[in-house]
Order: C-alpha cells, then structure tokens, then sequence
C-alpha cells in the first residue's frame, strides 16, 4: 500500500508503492493536454510524488493507471477529441480512475445544463455550465475539504445540482457540493491545480492507488 508523508497542514507526499514480490513501484498518472492549465496538474502531481504523463493521442490511455481531465471549454475538448479520441475517452474512465476539474467535471456528468450537452456519462450528477459567471466573476473562496478549510479558485465555474444517491460529497463552498466522488470517478467544480494545497490531488491518488492493480 502507498504511505503518506505530510508536510505542514496543506502538503501530503505520497511514497511509492510495493508490490507483492517487494519490488517498488510508481504510478503513472495522465493528465489530459489538449487545453486547459493542464500542466498546474502536472506541477501537483509530481509534488506529491506521481509519474505523469501528458495524453494527446488516445493510444496513450493505455499506458496510465489514472486521468485527470482539467478544466478549459467541455465543448471544445468533444471537438478537439474527435469520434476516435472521444470513444477511447469513454472506455478508459469506466475502467480506470479518472478526476475531472471544471469542464473536466462537465464532461464526465450524466446530465448537463445551460446548455445541455453530451459527455461521457459516468458520474451520477445534474451540472449547470458557467453557473458562476463569467470569467470576470472569477473568485477565490474558502470551501471545506473532508470537514477542514480549503482555499478554491472558480473560474467560469460549473454548479452540481443534483448528486445522485451514490455519489459522495469531498467538499463543499456554502451549502454546494464542488468535489464529489463515486466509484473510480471524481469530480471538482472549482481548479484545485491553481492553488499551493495538494490535498485535492491527494485525494485522487488515494483513489487510484484503490484500484491500482
């Protein structure tokens, strides 16, 4: 099993891993680089120890044990996508771990509105694109992160609606869920990445380590 280090009250480490014959090994985490402030991402992830790749062909799905998709426009990730990249996108996040930021998260909501849009259709929830604003109304807030205070940056953000009965609140800003979670997917409305703390990320390699075979 992974261990963790912290450091302070915002950093967590997470050590590599060792497998059954007590060899040592890494996980490789992939973040999504076709838009978006992919490589913030990568700047956490690597603080907490993680391999990571960035994915810009779809054959590279098949070399990560889990996906971060960032935020950016979910309408132009279906585009840049394309039919192939879409349906390769969609067979990886039923199988592996995968954590959706802003449109991240709208692209892996079973239902969207304002407007209403497809998406790969793996976390139970209603999602209402740019509930926030525009990007002038761009704000930093302190939510709660597992019951503790954590800074959040909302850019253009999308608002949860509706949670299904199977999907579990991480944390919330006021009364909205903005990080939820349900099986091997998750999901924050606000950029966890453009923020010092790496408990958001933590969290996803916790998940992925669960399901890491």
């Amino acid at each position: 099993m992974a261990r963790v280090t912290w450091n302070g009250c915002c950093r967590a480490r997470i050590l590599p891993t060792t497998n059954d014959e007590g060899r040592t090994t890494k996980m490789t985490i992939g973040v999504l680089a076709l838009q978006g402030d992919f490589d913030a991402h990568r700047k956490r992830l690597e603080e907490l120890g993680a391999k990571v790749v960035l994915v810009r062909k779809p054959e590279q799905l098949d070399q990560i044990d889990g996906l971060v998709i960032p935020g950016g426009e979910s309408s132009t990730f279906l585009k840049l996508l394309g039919e192939k990249g879409f349906e390769k996108l969609k067979e990886f996040v039923r199988v592996k771990p995968t954590f959706g930021t802003c449109a991240g998260a709208i692209l892996l909501a079973k239902e969207v509105e304002n407007p209403k849009q497809k998406g790969l259709g793996v976390l139970d929830i209603r999602i209402r694109r740019n509930a926030y604003g525009r990007q002038v109304d761009s704000s930093i807030r302190e939510g709660t992160l597992n019951g503790a205070p954590i800074e959040m940056v909302f850019i253009r953000a999308p608002k949860i609606e509706h949670v299904g009965p199977g999907v579990e609140v991480l944390a919330t800003e006021g009364n909205d869920p903005v990080a939820v979670r349900q099986g091997r997917v998750m999901a924050a409305t606000f950029h966890p990445e453009l923020s010092p703390d790496t408990r958001v990320h933590s969290v996803f390699l916790h998940l992925v380590e669960k399901f890491h075979l």
